[in-house]
């Protein structure tokens, strides 16, 4: 096969059919340099350019060659999707499942082209009667459904389950899993069918079973202990590291009294190859069997202690052996969780600003979106990115200008020549607009409206028709947790819209949704809450001069609201429960079929909103206040309410131990000058 490339390589010029050159970028595709990957993919891009290819099969095998390289070239992957496109009504299940496989492994996702194979596969129904095609219909349409259409898959599936062979029966599961299913009965038939095959599966299958079955909530205990003794089998014989830890991380979610006295020494065994992502799956587990190890095994919760130790000493130690920022990139790019909190966040920044000068186009958007997940602010790494970004953003790909700018917006932080930045990655996107895909394109301007910017092309795309009714025809091909995510920032961007940017005349549509979200919450304020009413009662002059747990405007909801007159006395609420005409005789602004009290304000009067800040508000490796909590007190104070903001570090020091301390603390904020 060295041959075979070598021999591509001298000859790549000649080659002008699409169907030659995609098979042979897939065959040789384990045996080439970066530099020829960069030829091939340049080649492919001029035959898809000049019209040489149309066929769909050159183009699937292309991404396919493209997923086996681990690299997701965009440009190259928009031409394919493209094609397919045009050729939907001629993709089978099978070719679309493929595919679709293909680009999650690449994280390219494509609205149309989800679209297109949703009701390509709805028609496809009917035809997909036998076990082998319904199941390759199942896996794919499933998670892209909306009710209707999963309750019909359920029902065929329910008809064939005994049918499937034992590895349709896993993909099945698999599928339902991610569908969310609810079904009790099919999770019951599949479950016993599962249960007859359990000893043709192989490790990693084994797994991913347990995992599906915990997800759906099956109850069957006796199907519980038989693929956690399968497990146990697969664990004392395994020499491969990640299919170890895959397996000591979904053993250590099985409800056991104890574990295997063998399972420390295995994991022992193989520390030294692990990377990071196998070595934060087995602190995971690890950690889990250390908490519950006190009330069972004592002497068992020692070892696992002293392994966990030695896990600590090996990640560490692999981070600062660490020389290259792309590979570093990819093995921690899932790694997160208390355990890296704990061990590893500091000794990853360490080597991020060792190798900070490794930062390129090429990694930017990809070291941005790893910085916000760790919830730190570097300003250095930070300074870097933008530096780069401002260097080379024509290189850089327009839809990862959202995850490049994201770091800065959720961590209210300027770089230098922010403003550039800011200019620079919406200039890249601006003629792109429309092929964005439409929840990309929300979370876009939601980031940039943490940063108070509005692009008034960008939110008259948003807010058009044509660009809501698209949003909402993926937004049912999107899971439930992404779908109810995307809603609540859309709402937030017309909220910040309304405040802050008035001339664009942007509707408010989102009373309706906001109604919702109160009836399905209960209102609760916290320990620290309850302190902070009692002693702003004693402050103002009793608890008739605050009110706790309020809504505003917009639905923001607050801590506490006190009114003061233009002496800055506090004014009491008469009635706690006695509803004020607003200024121009309506009834007040209300969610929830309850009107929201709005209380008479006299002539040089103010309306004061006291908000405890959580950590949640702050970076967690400073004091450093975040873009959302600076965006609600921007927004309160747009409408007319003077903020005070609580920081919980303040509240909480030494220096304010006393109660006396802390009405001395309240009083500066309040009635200060």
């Amino acid at each position: 096969m060295g041959e075979i490339a070598d021999i591509v390589s001298r000859k790549l010029e000649s080659i002008y059919d699409a169907r030659i050159l995609s098979s042979l970028m897939l065959s040789i595709s384990a045996l080439i340099s970066k530099c020829f990957r960069n030829r091939l993919i340049e080649k492919a891009e001029f035959l898809l350019d000049t019209g040489y290819t149309s066929q769909f099969n050159n183009c699937r095998r292309i991404v396919q060659f493209l997923r086996n390289v681990k690299f997701s070239y965009r440009p190259l992957l928009e031409k394919c999707n493209a094609i397919f496109l045009q050729s939907i009504k001629g993709l089978d299940a099978d070719n679309i499942s493929i595919i679709l496989g293909v680009y999650q492994s690449l994280h390219f996702n494509n609205c149309d082209f989800r679209l297109a194979v949703k009701w390509r596969l709805v028609e496809l129904i009917n035809t997909q009667t036998d076990p082998t095609s319904f199941v390759r219909l199942f896996a794919v349409l499933g998670p892209l459904s909306g009710t209707v259409v999963r309750k019909r898959l359920e029902s065929a599936a329910l008809l064939m389950v005994e049918e499937f062979s034992p590895s349709q029966t896993l993909a099945v599961i698999e599928t339902m899993a991610e569908m969310e299913c609810r079904n009790p009965q099919l999770i019951q038939q599949v479950a016993s069918t599962l249960s007859k095959h359990l000893d043709m599966y192989k490790p990693l299958d084994a797994a991913k079973i347990t995992q599906a079955l915990l997800s759906l909530h099956c109850q069957k205990p006796e199907l519980y202990a038989e693929l956690r003794q399968m497990l146990i089998r697969y664990l004392h014989v395994s020499v491969v590291p990640y299919e170890i830890s895959m397996l000591t991380r979904v053993l250590s979610q099985l409800p056991s009294p104890r574990t295997d006295h063998l399972i420390p020494a295995r994991i022992d065994d193989v520390l030294p190859q692990c990377n990071l992502s196998d070595l934060n799956a087995f602190a995971i587990a690890i950690t889990k069997w250390v908490r519950n190890g006190s009330s069972y095994q004592p002497s068992t919760a020692a070892v696992h202690v002293k392994l966990l130790q030695k896990l600590n000493m090996c990640g560490l130690e692999r981070l600062q052996k660490a020389n290259d920022l792309d590979l570093l990139l990819e093995e921690i790019k899932y790694v997160g969780g208390e355990w890296f909190e704990e061990v590893l966040a500091e000794e990853t920044m360490a080597s991020f600003e060792r190798l900070k000068g490794q930062i390129t186009w090429s990694n930017v958007a990809e070291l941005a979106l790893f910085l916000t997940k760790t919830n730190c602010l570097h300003t250095g790494l930070l300074d870097q990115i933008a530096s780069v970004t401002l260097q080379h953003i024509n290189k850089i790909h327009f839809s990862a200008t959202y995850a490049i700018l994201l770091p800065f917006n959720v961590f209210n932080y300027d770089p230098p020549q922010a403003e550039d930045l800011f200019e620079s990655c919406v200039q890249r996107s601006r003629p792109h607009f429309n092929a964005f895909d439409p929840h990309l394109l929300v979370l876009f301007g939601y980031s940039l409206a943490l940063a108070s910017y509005f692009p008034e092309d960008l939110i008259r795309t948003i807010f058009s028709v044509n660009f809501l009714a698209k949003l909402d025809s993926q937004l049912d091909t999107l899971s439930d947790v992404l779908n109810m995510r995307i809603r609540l920032r859309l709402m937030e961007l017309n909220r910040a819209v309304c405040l802050e940017c008035p001339e664009f005349q942007t509707t408010w549509f989102h009373d309706r949704y906001c109604q919702q979200l109160l009836n399905k919450g209960n209102v609760s304020i916290g320990p620290v809450q309850q302190q902070i009413h009692e002693i702003l009662g004693q402050l103002l002059g009793g608890s008739n001069y605050v009110k706790a747990a309020v809504f505003t405007p917009y639905y923001y909801f607050t801590d506490f609201e006190c009114v003061l007159d233009k002496h800055r006395k506090p004014i009491p609420y008469v009635d706690q429960n006695t509803v004020f005409l607003s200024k121009n005789g309506r009834e007040p602004w209300r969610p929830d079929k309850e009107f929201l009290e709005e209380k008479y304000l006299p002539p040089g009067g103010e309306r004061v909103v006291i908000e405890f800040l959580n950590a949640k508000a702050f970076c967690k490796n400073s004091h450093h206040i975040k873009g959302e909590a600076a965006m609600k007190k921007r927004h309160l104070e747009i409408l007319g309410y003077r903020v005070i903001q609580i920081p919980h570090f303040e509240w909480n020091s030494m220096e304010l131990s006393t109660k006396d301390a802390w009405i001395e603390y309240l009083k500066q904020k309040i009635f200060a000058e």
